[in-house]
C-alpha cells in the first residue's frame, strides 16, 4: 500500500471566494480580538505590527457561528465587523455543481480533508439523479472511529483469470480528457497525482504527449472513433488500453474540438492541419458488430497482449446487451458514461436528452450480468457527473464496482464551472485550454498535489461511510440498493 502524504496547497489566487464577505469598517482599532475568537482563521494579526489583516473572508463560517461565544461580529468592541453574502458566491456553478460542492471541492485539495463548517459536500440542488438519494444510516450506526482506517477500498481491474493483477488503492481513476480539451500542465497533474496514489488517468482521444512517458504505468491510452494520435508506441506502453465508442454526454454526436484550440503543438500531436475544427465521427465505421468488436480487441492484444481492455460506451436503452457484446468480445472493464458528465464543450441538447441517467444504467447492466452469470468476471465503472465521494459510494451501491472521474478533479484545479471550455483561447484559469500563455498558470506540482488530496478527503469520507454501514470492504457495498433510499421518503 502506498503511503500518501498530504500537504496543503492553497488557491493559487490571491483572492479567494467563499461563502460570505467579510471587511472591517473605519471604527476598527485592531484590539485583535477577533483574531483571538476566530476558530476559522478569518482574521490574523501579524507579529510585530499592531494591526489585523484583511480578513480572509473565504474562511468564514458565519451561519455556524452566529450563536456561539466566537462570533467576530457581536463580541466586537466597536462594531466594526461587518459580514454579509459574498456576491460572487451565486455566480458559481449550476444546479449540479453548486456553489457549495465547488468550494467544498477546492478546500478538500486544499487541506486532504472532508470540509468543516456548514457547507455541503455530498451532494448538489438538481433534484435528481445521485443528488435524489441518501443512504439508510440507523442513528444508531457506529460514527467514524480509527477502526474506518482498516475499511478495505481497493479495487481489482481485472477478473478475467488470465492476464494481468492489476490493483488500485481507491475505486476510482481519472476518465479520458484529451491534449486539446485540456492544456498539457492539466494532463501533468493528473498523471502525476494517479502514480502518487497507484491508479490510472487517461490521455483521451487527443494521442499521448512525450512528457506523460515517464507515468507509462499509470496512463491509459484511449483509441476514439476519429484515431486521433494513435500509434503502435503508446498502445505497445499502457498497461490499460480504453476503446471510447461514445461519451454519454454526447452519445451519436462524436468528439468535436474547434479550431481555435488546434494549436500547431495539438494539430502535430493529432497528425492534423492546425486551426482546423476537428471531428471524430459516431459509430467507430469499422465496427457494427460484437464481431467487428472482437477484431478492434485482438488487433490492439496482438500489439500489447499483456494490457487490459477497457470500454466505455453511453447508455443508451439496450446498454445491458452492449456490455455484455463488450464481455464476450474481451473487455476486461467497462465503463457506462452517463450524461451529467462533459465539460462546457458537450451540448446542452445532448446531455439533457439523449443518454440514459447513469444511475438507471447502472442498475439495469449490473442485473443483466447476474442474468448471464458473468458478472464477476466484469469489471463495471460508472462516470458522466461523478463529483462527491458520496456519488462514488452510490454508484457502487447501484451495482458498479468502482468509477471514473473527470470534472472532480478540474474543480481540484481551480474551475469554476464557467463553461467556456471550448469558444475561444479556452478555460481563462488555464486548465481547458491550449493556448500556451493561458496554460502556464498551473504548475502540475501543485495541481498533482491537488488532485493527491482529494482523492485523500474522498477515501477518508468513504471509509467513515463504510463503516457506518457495517462494511468491511468497498466490495461489500456492491448492488447494496437495499442501503439507499429516495431523499423525499420519511
Amino acid at each position: 500500500m502506498k503511503t500518501i502524504t498530504i500537504e496543503p496547497r492553497p488557491s493559487r489566487f490571491r483572492s479567494q471566494i467563499g461563502r460570505y464577505r467579510v471587511s472591517l469598517g473605519d471604527d476598527c482599532f485592531h484590539c485583535g480580538l477577533c483574531a483571538e475568537l476566530c476558530p476559522y482563521g478569518v482574521f490574523e494579526r501579524r507579529e510585530g505590527f499592531n494591526e489585523v489583516t484583511a480578513p480572509n473572508s473565504a474562511r468564514c463560517q458565519a451561519s455556524d457561528c452566529k450563536a456561539g461565544p466566537f462570533h467576530c461580529a457581536s463580541q466586537c468592541p466597536v462594531g466594526a465587523i461587518k459580514i454579509e453574502p459574498s456576491p460572487q458566491w451565486k455566480t458559481l456553478g449550476d444546479f449540479r455543481w453548486t456553489p457549495d460542492l465547488i468550494i467544498s471541492t477546492w478546500r478538500q485539495a486544499e487541506t486532504g480533508e472532508a470540509p468543516d463548517g456548514n457547507g455541503e459536500y455530498r451532494i448538489g440542488a438538481s433534484g435528481g439523479g445521485f443528488d435524489r438519494f441518501d443512504f439508510i444510516l440507523e442513528a444508531s450506526a457506529p460514527q467514524s472511529s480509527p477502526e474506518a482506517d482498516g475499511v478495505d477500498t481497493s479495487l481489482l481491474l481485472n477478473r478475467r483469470g488470465e492476464g494481468p493483477a492489476i490493483r488500485i488503492p481507491v475505486p476510482w481513476y481519472g476518465g479520458g480528457m484529451s491534449f486539446g480539451s485540456v492544456s498539457l500542465p492539466t494532463m501533468l497533474s493528473r498523471a502525476m497525482s494517479a502514480r502518487a496514489w497507484g491508479t490510472f488517468t487517461s490521455t483521451g482521444e487527443g494521442g499521448y504527449p512525450e512528457e506523460l512517458i515517464p507515468y507509462r504505468d499509470h496512463v491509459i491510452t484511449q483509441i476514439a472513433t476519429g484515431l486521433f494520435g494513435v500509434r503502435e508506441e503508446s498502445i505497445k506502453r499502457a498497461r490499460i488500453i480504453e476503446f471510447k465508442y461514445a461519451q454519454g454526454a454526447k452519445p451519436g454526436l462524436g468528439g468535436h474540438l474547434l479550431g481555435d484550440k488546434n494549436t500547431p503543438a495539438v494539430a502535430k500531436m493529432r497528425e492534423v492541419v492546425p486551426w482546423a475544427s476537428l471531428f471524430s465521427p459516431f459509430p467507430f465505421h469499422s465496427v457494427y458488430s460484437v464481431e467487428d468488436h472482437k477484431k478492434h480487441i485482438d488487433w490492439v492484444k496482438a500489439i500489447n497482449p499483456e494490457a487490459l481492455i477497457l470500454v466505455k460506451v453511453s447508455t443508451p436503452s439496450d446498454v445491458d446487451m452492449v456490455a455484455v457484446g463488450s464481455y464476450f468480445a474481451g473487455a476486461n472493464i467497462i465503463n457506462l458514461d452517463g450524461g451529467y458528465g462533459g465539460t462546457g464543450a458537450a451540448p446542452e441538447i445532448a446531455k439533457k436528452n439523449i443518454a440514459m441517467p447513469i444511475e438507471y444504467a447502472i442498475t439495469k447492466v449490473h442485473r443483466f450480468l447476474i442474468e448471464e452469470a458473468i458478472r464477476d468476471e466484469v469489471v463495471l465503472m460508472a462516470s458522466g457527473g461523478i463529483r462527491t465521494a458520496y456519488d462514488v459510494a452510490k454508484s457502487i451501491a447501484l451495482g458498479a464496482d468502482g468509477v471514473m472521474i473527470g470534472t472532480s478533479e478540474l474543480v481540484a484545479l481551480g474551475c469554476v464551472r464557467c463553461g467556456n471550455c471550448e469558444s475561444g483561447r479556452g478555460c481563462p484559469r488555464g486548465i481547458a485550454t491550449t493556448d500556451p500563455d493561458l496554460d502556464r498558470q498551473i504548475d502540475p506540482k501543485w495541481g498533482a498535489q491537488r488532485i493527491i488530496n482529494l482523492y485523500a478527503a474522498w477515501q477518508a469520507q468513504l471509509k467513515a461511510l463504510l463503516h457506518r454501514l457495517g462494511l468491511r470492504s468497498i466490495g461489500e457495498l456492491r448492488g447494496r440498493t437495499d442501503l439507499l433510499r429516495y431523499t423525499d421518503e420519511k
